[in-house]
C-alpha cells in the first residue's frame, strides 16, 4: 500500500509553466533606428523584416512589445540591450511587465 501511495503522490504533482513577461521597447528621439534594429536582431533574434516593423511601430506608437519571456530571460535581454545602448551613448529604454 505504501508503494501505491508514493506512486499516487508522484503523479499528482504538476509542473507549472513559468509566468510570462512582456519586454516593452520605448521610443525616444535620439536612439538611431539602425541601432534599434540591430538590438532586435542580435538580442531578441528577430529577422530583419520583423525587426524593421517593430522599430517602426515603436517610432509611430511610442512603444511596442518586442517579446514575451520568463522573467529571468526578459530581464537578461533588457539588461544586455541597455548596456549596449549605454556603451554607444544612446538613451534607449526598455521595460519588463507581467503579461
Amino acid at each position: 500500500m505504501a508503494v501505491q501511495d508514493a506512486v499516487k503522490n508522484r503523479t499528482d504533482s504538476r509542473i507549472k509553466e513559468p509566468r510570462q513577461y512582456n519586454v516593452i521597447m520605448l521610443n525616444d528621439d535620439f536612439t538611431a533606428m539602425e541601432f534599434v534594429v540591430e538590438v532586435l536582431v542580435d538580442i531578441f533574434h528577430k529577422d530583419e523584416v520583423t525587426a524593421q516593423a517593430i522599430m517602426l511601430s515603436v517610432h509611430k506608437n511610442g512603444q511596442a512589445v518586442v517579446g514575451k519571456y520568463p522573467f529571468d530571460i526578459a530581464s537578461t535581454k533588457v539588461s544586455t540591450a541597455l548596456s549596449r545602448a549605454k556603451a554607444q551613448g544612446y538613451p534607449f529604454r526598455m521595460t519588463v511587465e507581467e503579461a
